[in-house]
């Protein structure tokens, strides 16, 4: 496949986790696909991860900002939002709703292999995303050089 064909099969993937269309995974996903981020293998516990999502976080969303095709890869760079309305299991613990709506930029890789997602990986930040949702806070020093006003650490530093 092309690299734009690589990019457009994102699109769908990310379209289709947007829209809840889980079923377009099959489509998308290989049977025996590598999520290098969680650990899992396979299609079926791919989507069970998405579900569990949805469930702590039914508004979850993710806009593409930019994306980049070499080869069998593609990186997308993505801005998250969601709310945490359901419980939400984290590291074996369900944490009951907070109603606290993060924001958060991720970065996926994909590998591709006969026209499907076949390998993954994820790269965010766990301490940004767990601080929004009130799980940890900062110690005085942290909040003497991230003070809550200014928001994330994104927000920060001027992005």
């Amino acid at each position: 496949m092309s690299s734009e064909e690589n990019k457009a099969l994102v699109r769908r993937f990310i379209d289709a986790y947007n829209t809840r269309n889980l079923d377009l995974f099959e489509d998308l996903v290989a049977l025996d696909y590598i999520d290098h981020t969680h650990q899992q293998r396979g299609l079926e516990s791919f989507r069970q991860l998405f579900q569990l999502a949805f469930e702590g976080f039914p508004d979850w969303y993710e806009k593409i900002e930019d994306m980049i095709a070499e080869g069998d890869r593609v990186w997308v760079c993505v801005r998250v939002t969601g709310t945490h309305t359901g419980k939400w299991n984290l590291f074996g613990v369900t944490l009951p709703p907070t109603g606290n709506r993060v924001t958060m930029q991720m970065v996926f890789i994909w590998r591709i292999a006969n026209g499907k997602l076949a390998e993954g990986w994820e790269v965010d930040s766990d301490l940004d995303f767990l601080r929004q949702l009130g799980v940890i806070q900062y110690t005085e020093k942290g909040k003497e050089l991230f003070p809550e006003d200014v928001g994330s650490i994104e927000n920060a530093v001027g992005q």
